[in-house]
């Protein structure tokens, strides 16, 4: 046993002269590819400026690190494997980064609920204040975060010798790939977690885009006053490719399901079209929507605030103009 622990140590100590202020960003993923966003977290790492490396923890994760790898700007892919990483728990993710933590001046996550787990937990061992949901790098310790539902922008500078950040990758575009050969390192995986147990996990299947990744959203509000409307809603998108999202006044209603909601307190999105129908436009929606390439508004009220953000808008009602768009396609 010492004899390991003496290998061990040694192994760490030449790592971390080897990687010491380095920017370390952490590689989300479904088991079978990795989340878009770590592509947009690679381009903020790459506006703090230094060596980038990336971290994959998976129960097998071969071609997760092939995939890394091959993202542009990234030194070296750090791959650590063991059978407990397949059920995803932040704590295992935050003691996997803490065994490296010592080499690195820069920890980014992405600003999702898995991201949002992990950072506090390294942020609090390592004694610093996370800074949350940036988007915008003004320098290596400068930057812009939403506050008050996005409707002040916040500069917040880092004291820190080492920086959390989470990051609002609907703000970062996609690093460019192909171009990649970063080298891939094996890390010693940290011991699981005891205080905590995985008891199940439930996840909601469908064959229409990701609401974060798609090119198309079209969002029902109020107006669209029950599911059967919503699922004539959910044709039209069909037809178009389209993700389904909504606000929070209709999840609270028990109208549509929680991973549908947009906004400040559901998902940020920032497709290349957004359509809302029926959504008034309440500041913790447009929270999450403002970043769309192209935001089109369909409400009977012609005083509705979302008027005030949409690149277009028609006055009407929100189920008669579905219709007719289904009818039409």
């Amino acid at each position: 046993m010492s004899t390991n622990s003496s290998t061990n140590s040694r192994t760490k100590r030449r790592y971390f002269k080897e990687r010491e202020h380095g920017r370390f960003s952490i590689a989300e993923h479904n088991h079978a590819a990795l989340n878009p966003a770590v592509y947009s977290l690679v381009t903020a790492a790459q506006k703090i400026g230094g060596d980038i490396d990336i971290m994959i923890t998976a129960q097998d994760g071969g071609k997760l690190a092939e995939e890394a790898a091959k993202i542009n700007g990234i030194r070296r892919v750090l791959l650590s494997e063991a059978p407990y990483f397949a059920e995803e728990l932040p704590e295992n993710l935050g003691a996997s980064v803490l065994e490296v933590a010592k080499e690195y001046d820069y920890f980014l996550f992405v600003a999702n609920p898995a991201g949002k787990a992990a950072a506090p937990r390294v942020a609090a061992v390592l004694d610093v204040a996370q800074i949350s949901e940036i988007t915008q790098v003004v320098d290596a310790k400068t930057f812009k975060r939403p506050i008050y539902a996005g409707s002040v922008i916040e500069t917040v500078r880092a004291l820190d010798p080492k920086v959390v950040l989470t990051v609002r990758a609907t703000a970062f575009d996609a690093a460019p790939t192909g171009e990649g050969k970063a080298e891939l390192e094996r890390v010693v995986p940290a011991s699981p977690v005891i205080k905590v147990t995985f008891v199940r996990s439930e996840q909601v299947k469908s064959d229409r885009p990701d609401l974060q990744n798609a090119k198309i959203v079209l969002a029902g509000g109020r107006g669209l006053v029950d599911e059967a409307e919503f699922a004539e809603m959910g044709k039209l998108a069909d037809k178009l490719g389209a993700a389904v999202g909504t606000t929070r006044a209709v999840v609270d209603a028990g109208i549509a399901p929680n991973d549908w909601q947009i906004g400040q307190t559901g998902k940020i999105i920032a497709p290349d079209l957004y359509i809302g129908f029926g959504i008034s436009g309440a500041i913790q929606h447009i929270a999450g929507i403002k970043d769309a390439k192209v935001i089109v508004a369909v409400n009977k009220d012609p005083e509705a605030p979302i008027f005030d953000v949409a690149d277009y808008g028609l006055v009407g009602d929100a189920m008669t103009v579905i219709r007719e768009l289904e009818a039409k396609l």
